[in-house]
Parts: structure tokens; sequence; C-alpha cells
């Protein structure tokens, strides 16, 4: 599959006012919204099959390069583990994807595995999944992008809400599967809007990669 975009990409912003971030490894690079915090590149964050961090439990799915919105947003100890944890309403990463048959495969487990990951201690997996469509992102560069979202959050934690997620998978030149997925909660007022969720799912573009 030609993924289009080439690469060589601009790493600058595309959206006025937006940051950029790279994965220098993997050679792509997408905008977040200018309040949001960037990680470094090497900064990797998990979910667990019982919704604990990781590495303290098994990862179940997870992302490098992060960027998150209002990180101190929420905190408290909802799953009882005796530990108080940040929850930010919105966060965004890279993967690669060497375990997927293609990006349609990836793009829905990314979205289907962050929300089961994150909510799982509430709503024990229930949820509702989109099939994987095609989409082209501003570079060009083409692939196919799904969401996921929880149902039937009881609430009961200080922060527990209601949770939907988005993969946009593609190839690189090299033919190998990567993706950019963006997971946050859903029906509280800090909720990021569908419009600006696929404004940084379409920034997303190959840049030259680390030697």
């Amino acid at each position: 599959m030609d993924p289009g975009g080439g690469t060589g990409g601009s790493t600058a912003p595309l959206v006025p006012g937006w940051k950029t971030v790279i994965h220098p490894e993997r050679g792509i690079a997408s905008d977040v919204p200018g309040d949001w915090a960037v990680k470094s590149s090497g900064w990797v964050t998990h979910v667990a099959e019982n919704g604990g961090p990781a590495p303290e439990e098994t990862p179940l799915v997870g992302f490098a390069a992060p960027a998150v919105l209002k990180e101190k947003w929420c905190r408290s100890d909802d799953d009882g583990n005796g530990t108080r944890e940040d929850t930010p309403p919105a966060s965004v990463g890279f993967r690669a994807e060497p375990d997927a048959r293609d990006t349609a495969e990836a793009a829905r487990e990314n979205a289907r595995l962050r929300v089961y990951g994150s909510l799982r201690p509430a709503v024990e997996g229930e949820g509702h999944h989109r099939a994987a469509k095609p989409f082209t992102a501003e570079s060009g560069l083409t692939g196919r992008v799904a969401t996921a979202a929880s149902a039937g959050v009881d609430g009961t934690g200080r922060c527990t809400h209601d949770g939907t997620a988005t993969g946009f998978a593609f190839e690189n030149p090299a033919g190998e599967t990567l993706s950019r997925t963006f997971v946050g909660v859903r029906g509280v007022d800090d909720e990021v809007p569908e419009p600006t969720v696929r404004k940084i799912i379409g920034t997303v573009r190959l840049v030259e990669s680390a030697p």
C-alpha cells in the first residue's frame, strides 16, 4: 500500500498556535493544541489489564512521545490500590504496530484497548466500537481510523468518567504499521470536541527519522 505523504514533512505546526510532537525514531510528527504538555520522545505511558499503571502491572497497551492536556486535572485513588494518581482529560501518543495484520486492525485495537484498559474497573469492558474507515491526513498520508467509547461508567470514582479513543493507523515507506491514538474523557466540561480530535489526527505526517 502506498501510504502517501512521503518523508521529510514539515516539523513546524500545521495549525497556527499549536505545537508539533515528533517521534524521531519512527519518523512521524503530529500537532496538538498549544495548551497541551508535550513529553519527550522517549517517554512511554501504558494502561494495564486491571487498569493500573505499568511497570507495576502487565502493560495492556501503551504509546510513546505523548502529549497531555491538563496533567493534574484530577487526582484520586479510584482503583483502591493505595496510590493517588493523576488523571488528565485527554492524551495522545504514537505506537509501532508489529503484530497488527493491517492498518484497520491496528486502528481498531488501539481504540478498543485504550478504552478497555482505562475504564475496565468501572465498566468491565462494556462499550461500543466502530469499524475502521479510510482516512487521509493533511499531508496525504493514508490509513484507517477507528473509534471506541465506554458505556455505563457509574461515576462512583472521583476521577471516573466515560471515555473515548480514536486510533489512526498507517504505513511508512518501509511498510511498517504505525499509529497515532487519542484517548479522553467525555461528558465533562473539559471533553475534547470531536472536530479537535480529528484535527489532531489529521496533522500526522512523515518526517526524517533519526539516524
